[in-house]
């Protein structure tokens, strides 16, 4: 049987809807992750989430925390800064066994990274074959079975690209705030418009809300400030274009492992605060999204 295209998951489509006129991928509602405060990142892709995902990781485990990182990128380059390699990934290792999950220890797909990180990635289909939300779910489900989820303090989930499809948009069944990276340009705020709009949908069924933007890869922010006001998000964190975070991902390494250069010790101490601000708890945000035309007038400058 082709795991990604399960009869039962095709039949039950229709039967939870999470946004008006849609059909999605049918998350299975016992799946639920317990105590943890689990985060989700969203933003357009190349827009530096794995990186932010990263560094919020280790922040994270730096003020004492027990940090799981679930990659649920096809791509499987979520945690390679952690781990410095790309690990194996859960639907590889299911494929090993014939999908038969008992056969699985957890030291078979949870490897630990920089400070005790401990790094999964779900992997997925090959392009055009499949539902990567299915590994998603999968994924949550063998770090039930084998309780590692009861002792961890922090998820993070590291999702691909721009993409709200029902399938990567599963991990909002999960999350406790979903947070947005965009730098301070058109492309990745009209994604950022987009995601908004779907993180909205999957609230309506779900404990998910918004937990801000994190400003990256951007000297300033005045359009992502403009556009935030005027949908009612909020950011949360601003790390700038600084050549050590291009450095870090070339070395393999966090920044949390550079040297401690002045920038260094900046966004270092700028991703800490945002670790510190979500433990403490973020405010939930109701944001509108803008129909598609009314934000590509909205930004950029007359």
């Amino acid at each position: 049987m082709n795991v990604f295209t399960h009869p039962r998951d095709l039949k039950a489509a229709a039967a939870r809807e999470d946004g008006e006129g849609s059909v999605q991928v049918q998350l299975d509602p016992t799946l639920e992750i317990g105590t943890a405060k689990v985060f989700a990142i969203y933003g357009k892709g190349g827009i530096g989430k794995s990186t932010t995902s990263s560094n919020l990781s280790v922040a994270f485990s730096k003020l004492g925390k027990r940090v799981l990182q679930i990659g649920c990128d096809p791509k499987h380059d979520s945690t390679f800064t952690l781990t410095k390699s790309l690990i194996p990934t859960v639907i590889d290792i299911l494929a090993q066994v014939d999908f038969h999950t008992e056969e699985l220890r957890a030291e078979d797909f949870v490897f630990e990274g920089y400070n005790g990180v401990r790094c999964v990635e779900a992997g997925g289909p090959p392009a055009g074959t499949g539902c990567g939300g299915y590994v998603v779910g999968q994924t949550v489900k063998l770090l039930k079975e084998h309780h590692l989820l009861e002792d961890t303090d922090v998820v993070i989930f590291d999702v691909l690209g721009d993409v709200v499809c029902g399938g990567f948009a599963s991990p909002l069944q999960h999350a406790e705030r979903a947070l947005i990276v965009a730098a301070n340009d058109f492309d990745s705020i009209f994604a950022m418009n987009r995601i908004v709009a779907a993180i909205k949908a999957k609230s309506k069924n779900y404990q998910v809300r918004l937990g801000g933007v994190i400003a990256n890869r951007s000297r300033e922010t005045d359009q992502i400030d403009r556009f935030n006001e005027a949908i009612g998000l909020k950011r949360i964190a601003h790390i700038r274009d600084l050549d050590a975070v291009r450095l870090s991902r070339l070395k393999k390494r966090t920044l949390f492992e550079m040297d401690p250069t002045p920038e260094v010790l900046m966004v270092q101490q700028e991703y800490m605060q945002l670790a510190e601000m979500l433990w403490a708890g973020s405010d939930e945000l109701d944001a509108n999204p803008m129909p598609d035309r009314e934000i590509f007038d909205f930004l950029g400058y007359d």
